[in-house]
C-alpha cells in the first residue's frame, strides 16, 4: 500500500520493480477485490468539497459591518420621522450592497470547484489481466491506467510504458509546450515540471500511448495538493475596504459624543425640553451621517468596471478596481501573458549563413534575411532545403480562422509550417512532389522523428528533425550548395550555445540519402549517414505591447517579477527583451526552498525573475512582497497559479487561455490576454480611488456644515435654520446628483507618474480633513448670515430657512467645482466645464431648488415658502465667495509644496 505525509516515496526515482512492491501492485492489476478494500480505505477518487455556508448565513453575514449598521440606525431615525422616500432609499442602498457581496461570495469555492471538475470521468484500467473502463472515481492507489491520445490523466501515476507519450501540463507547470514522457528513473530532487516519468492528474494527453501505476488519488495527488492550498488561503480585504471600515468608526464614534454633547447641551447648560432636544440631537446624527456615501463608492467602482472593460478588464469583484490602482509590484506569468504562447521560428542557420525570421505567431507573414540585414540570400538553396525538410518531417499545420492564423497539431510542427511559407514553400505542394513512404514518430526517448520520402524518379531520403546533441551525433557531413562535406563541429557548437543563451529551443533538421529499394523506415537506418541541413531556434515571442506596458508601470513607480515554471535560460531571454530586470539573477524553484522567510524577504525584493517555479513556490513569494508592504497583482492561467491567485492582492486570470480554476480564483479577467490591460487597468482603478477621494471630499463638508448649523443653534440656544427633514433632502439631492457627478471624473493629468500610494496611507490626509473643516465652516457661515439676516429683515421663519436651505444648496454647487481637482486650480475652462456630468448635475439640481422653493406640494410637505427674485443675487455671491476662497486655499497648498502625495 502506498505510503504517506513525510513517508511518501519519491516515486520518479524508483525502478519499475520498487514500485509495484511498494504499492503490493501486480503486472497484471490489482485483482476487483482488493480494488473495491482499497477503494474503502482511500475514499473516491474525487478532490473533496469544503464546507460551506449556507444561502441565507451568507446573506445575513453581509450586513456584519459598522458602515452598514450606521446606515441602518440612519435608516430607522428617518422612519421614526416618517420620511419613507428617504428611509427607503437608505435601506436599498444596504440591500444593494448585501446583494453585491452575497453573489461575489464565494468564488475561492468556484475555483476549487473547476479544479475538482478537471478530474477525468472515466478510465481505463486493468484489473485481473483484463482492460476495464471505469469511473475515475473508483481509481484506487496501485491501478494500472492506461492512456491515450485525448485522454485527461484520471490520477498521479508513474509511468511504466511510453510510445511517443506527450502530455500537456501547462496548466500544472506552466510549461508552454506538451511534455515529453520516458519511463528511466529521475534524481530524487528532480522539480515537478522535470519530471518525466510521471503524469499527473488534470492534465491532458496530446500524443501517443502509455501504461503507469496510480501513485495517489484524490486529495494525495498534485491536484488536491493545489487545492488544499487554495483552501487554506484567507482572502484579503482590500485596501480601500479597511480604509472605510476605518472611516465608518471614526464617523460612528465621532457623531455619536457629539449628537449626545447636543443632546446634554441643551438640557442641562439651557434647560430645554428633553423631546425637543432629542429631536435636535436626532437632527445633527441625520445631518452627520453620510449616508450617501456607500452608494457613491459603489457607483465609482461600477463606471471604473465599465471603463476598465473598454479596455479588455472585467471586474469580478468591485473593491478590486481600487486594489488595482494600489499595486505596486505585478508578479506576471510569462506564458500567454508577457508571451503570445505561439511558437514561433525566429532564427535559422545553415553551413553558409545565419537568418533571422520575420513575423510573429503562426501567420505565415515575414521576410529572411541574414543577420547582417542584407536583402539578397546566400546560397537560398541551402536555406530551401532546410525549409522544406521541416515540411516534410511533419506532422502539424497551421490553419485560418477569423483572420487568425492557429496551429493545428504540434506548436513546433506548425512554427514549421509557418516559417517554411515564407520562404515560399507550400505543405500540399511539396508533400506532393515528395510523398511519404513511412515514419518514426517522435520518440521522447530518442527526442528524434523521422520519415522517409521519394520523388518521381524513385530518389529515397530520410528527413531527421530533433533534439540538436541527438541529430549531431548521427550526422557525418553538413550540405553547403547542395553539396555534403565534413562537418565542422566546432561551428555548430558555438552557434548552438549562443542561440539557447537567447533563451530560444532549437531543432536540428537533416537528411540521409538511402538505396532505391528501400520500403520502410527502421531505428538502425537512424544510426548514422546524416549530412546536416541546419538548425531552427524557436521562441515563445513576447507581446509587441508587453515592453511598452512594462515601461509604463516602471513610470508609475509599479515594478514587475516574472514568475514562471518555464525553464530559467527561456525566462531569462524574454525577460531582458521586454526590459524585466533586477539587481539580482534569476532565482530558481530549487534555489528559493533552501531559503528562510528572512533570507527570501531580501532576496526577493530585487530580484525580477523566478523560474522552475511550483504552486507552494510562488505562493511563498507573494507572501514575502506582502509582508515588504508591497501592493501585488498575480497573473496566471494555470490551474498551478489559482493558490497565488487568491492569495495577491488582486489576482488577474487571463480569459481566452486561462483555465476555468484560474477564472473563479481570480478577482479581474483579461478578455485579450494582454499584460498591457493590467497596466490599463491600474491607471482607471487610480482614477476610481481619486474619484472615491473627491467625493468623500465632497460629502463630508456638506454634512459637516450642516451638523454645525444644528450644533451652533442648540450651542447659542437659537432657532434651527434648518429641520431635520429639510436636511434629509439636502442629503438625497446632493447624493443624487452633486455627488454622483465626481463618480465621472476622468483621470487627471500625471495620474500615471506617481508612485503607488502606500496601503496604509490614511483615505484622508491631515490636508484633506482641514479642507473638510475649512469648507464646513464656510458653509456654516454663508447659512447663518442668510437665515439670520433674513430674520433681522423681517421675513418670517418658514421664509428664512426656505433662504437658509438654497444657500446651503448653493455653496455645495460651488463647492462641486473646487472638489473636480483635489489640488489643482479649477479656475480654467477645463476646470469649470470639463466634466458634462457636472454641469447636467449642477442645472439638475437648479431645477430641483426651484421646485423645492416654489412648488406648492414641496412647499407643503418641507414647510418652505416662496423666495422673492432679489433674495437669490447675495446667495449667489456668497456662493462664488466660498468657492474663490477654496481656490485660495489650494493656491497657497500648491505655493508651500505642500499638495505632493494629499
Amino acid at each position: 500500500m502506498p505510503e504517506h505525509s513525510d513517508s511518501v516515496p519519491a516515486w520518479h526515482a524508483l525502478l519499475a520493480e520498487a514500485i509495484h512492491e511498494r504499492l503490493d501492485s501486480p503486472p497484471g492489476g490489482l485483482d476487483p477485490a482488493n480494488a473495491d478494500e482499497r477503494l474503502r480505505q482511500h475514499g473516491p477518487n474525487r478532490l473533496p468539497a469544503p464546507a460551506q455556508r449556507g444561502p441565507l448565513r451568507r446573506f445575513l453575514a453581509q450586513f456584519h459591518n459598522l458602515l452598514i449598521y450606521v446606515l441602518l440606525a440612519a435608516g430607522g431615525i428617518t422612519l421614526l420621522l416618517r420620511h419613507w422616500v428617504d428611509a427607503g432609499v437608505i435601506l436599498g442602498v444596504v440591500v444593494i450592497n448585501a446583494l453585491i457581496g452575497f453573489l461575489q461570495e464565494g468564488r475561492a469555492e468556484h475555483a476549487m470547484a473547476a479544479i475538482r471538475a478537471m478530474l477525468s470521468p472515466k478510465a481505463t484500467v486493468m484489473r485481473g489481466g483484463v482492460l476495464h473502463q471505469v469511473d475515475a472515481q473508483a481509481l484506487v492507489p496501485g491501478d494500472i491506467v492506461r492512456l491515450e491520445a485525448g485522454d485527461r490523466v484520471p490520477a498521479d501515476l508513474r509511468l511504466l510504458h511510453t510510445r511517443n507519450l506527450r502530455v500537456d501540463e501547462s496548466n500544472l507547470t506552466g510549461e508552454s509546450l506538451p511534455a515529453d514522457k520516458q519511463v528511466a528513473p529521475l534524481a530524487p530532487d528532480t522539480p515537478l515540471a522535470d519530471r518525466r516519468n510521471m503524469a499527473y492528474s488534470g492534465t491532458l494527453v496530446v500524443g501517443g500511448q502509455a501504461t503507469g501505476v496510480v501513485i495517489a488519488t484524490a486529495g494525495d495527488t498534485e491536484l488536491g495538493r493545489i487545492n488544499a492550498l487554495l483552501a487554506d488561503i484567507e482572502p484579503l480585504t482590500t485596501p480601500l475596504l479597511l480604509q472605510i471600515q476605518g472611516l465608518a468608526r471614526l464617523l460612528t464614534l465621532g457623531i455619536l459624543a457629539l449628537a449626545t454633547l447636543t443632546f446634554a447641551f441643551g438640557v442641562w447648560l439651557h434647560q430645554q425640553d428633553m423631546l425637543d432636544m432629542f429631536l435636535a440631537a436626532v437632527a445633527f446624527a441625520v445631518a452627520a451621517i453620510p449616508e450617501g456615501l456607500p452608494a457613491i463608492i459603489t457607483i465609482t467602482l461600477a463606471i471604473g468596471v465599465r471603463r476598465m472593460a473598454e479596455r479588455h478588464v472585467i471586474i469580478r469583484r468591485l473593491p478590486a478596481v481600487e486594489t488595482l490602482g494600489a499595486v505596486s509590484v505585478i508578479c506576471s506569468d510569462k506564458t500567454g501573458t508577457l508571451t503570445r504562447n505561439e511558437m514561433t521560428v525566429v532564427s535559422l542557420l545553415t553551413a553558409s549563413a545565419y537568418y533571422w525570421v520575420e513575423g510573429v505567431g503562426y501567420s505565415p507573414e515575414g521576410r529572411i534575411k541574414t543577420v547582417d540585414g542584407s536583402a539578397s540570400t546566400p546560397n537560398p538553396g541551402d536555406l530551401t532545403e532546410l525549409l522544406r525538410s521541416g515540411l516534410l518531417c511533419n506532422d502539424g499545420g497551421i490553419e485560418q480562422l477569423n483572420n487568425q492564423w492557429s496551429a493545428v497539431g504540434d506548436p513546433i510542427d506548425a512554427a514549421l509550417v509557418a516559417v517554411a511559407r515564407k520562404q515560399g514553400l507550400d505543405l500540399a505542394v511539396e508533400t506532393e512532389a515528395w510523398p511519404r513512404i513511412d515514419a518514426i514518430p517522435f520518440d521522447a526517448g530518442l527526442q528524434m522523428m523521422a520519415t522517409l520520402h521519394h520523388d518521381r524518379q524513385a530518389h529515397l531520403f530520410i528527413a531527421l528533425k530533433g533534439a540538436p546533441e541527438r541529430v549531431l551525433a548521427r550526422c557525418t557531413s553538413q550540405r553547403r550548395d547542395g553539396v555534403d562535406e565534413p562537418i565542422d563541429p566546432d561551428y555548430w557548437q558555438t552557434h548552438l550555445e549562443s542561440l539557447a543563451d537567447t533563451g530560444q529551443r532549437i531543432l536540428a533538421l537533416a537528411v540521409r540519402t538511402m538505396p532505391p529499394s528501400t520500403d520502410s523506415l527502421s531505428h538502425a537506418a537512424l544510426e548514422g549517414g546524416f549530412s546536416l541541413l541546419g538548425f531552427a531556434g524557436f521562441i515563445d515571442p513576447p507581446r509587441e505591447e508587453a515592453a511598452a506596458a512594462v515601461a509604463h508601470a516602471a513610470s508609475a513607480g509599479v515594478s514587475v517579477k516574472m514568475i514562471t515554471g518555464d525553464h530559467v535560460r527561456t525566462a531569462a531571454a524574454i525577460a531582458a527583451s521586454l526590459g524585466i530586470s533586477g539587481a539580482r539573477p534569476p532565482l530558481t524553484g530549487s534555489a528559493l526552498d533552501a531559503l528562510n522567510e528572512a533570507a527570501l524577504a531580501g532576496i526577493v525584493r530585487d530580484t525580477a525573475v523566478f523560474a522552475r517555479m511550483a504552486p507552494e513556490h510562488k505562493l511563498r513569494l507573494i507572501q514575502a512582497l506582502q509582508q515588504d508592504g508591497h501592493v501585488i497583482a498575480m497573473t496566471g492561467d494555470g490551474v498551478n497559479d489559482t493558490p497565488a491567485l487568491k492569495r495577491a492582492d488582486v489576482g488577474v486570470a487571463m480569459g481566452r487561455k486561462g483555465t476555468e480554476a484560474a477564472k473563479e480564483a481570480a478577482e479581474i479577467v483579461l478578455t485579450d490576454d494582454n499584460f498591457a490591460g493590467i497596466v490599463a487597468g491600474i491607471e482607471e482603478g487610480r482614477t476610481a480611488y481619486d474619484n472615491i477621494r473627491k467625493s468623500i471630499l465632497f460629502i463630508l463638508p456638506t454634512n459637516g456644515a450642516e451638523a454645525l448649523v444644528i450644533m451652533s443653534a442648540v450651542g447659542t440656544n437659537a432657532l434651527l435654520p434648518i429641520t431635520a427633514v429639510q436636511i434629509l433632502w439636502i442629503n438625497m439631492i446632493t447624493a443624487v446628483t452633486l455627488s454622483l457627478a465626481l463618480a465621472f471624473e476622468r483621470p487627471e493629468a500625471g495620474v500615471m507618474r506617481r508612485p503607488p500610494r502606500q496601503p496604509r496611507t490614511p483615505l484622508i490626509s491631515p490636508l484633506l480633513l482641514w479642507r473638510i473643516a475649512l469648507v464646513s465652516v464656510l458653509l456654516l457661515a454663508a447659512v447663518d448670515l442668510v437665515f439670520y439676516g433674513t430674520l433681522r429683515l423681517g421675513a418670517d421663519l418658514d421664509v428664512a430657512r426656505t433662504a437658509a436651505v438654497n444657500m446651503l444648496v448653493l455653496g455645495e454647487m460651488a463647492y462641486l467645482l473646487n472638489a473636480r481637482y483635489l489640488s489643482a486650480s479649477t479656475i480654467s475652462r477645463d476646470g469649470l466645464s470639463g466634466n458634462p456630468w457636472v454641469l447636467l448635475a449642477l442645472a439638475l439640481t437648479a431645477v430641483i431648488q426651484l421646485l423645492f422653493t416654489y412648488a406648492p406640494p414641496m412647499q407643503a410637505l418641507f414647510s418652505t415658502q416662496a423666495l422673492p427674485w432679489y433674495a437669490w443675487p447675495p446667495m449667489i455671491a456668497l456662493a462664488l465667495i466660498v468657492y474663490l476662497l477654496v481656490e485660495l486655499e489650494k493656491h497657497q497648498i500648491r505655493r508651500r509644496g505642500l499638495d505632493q502625495g494629499r
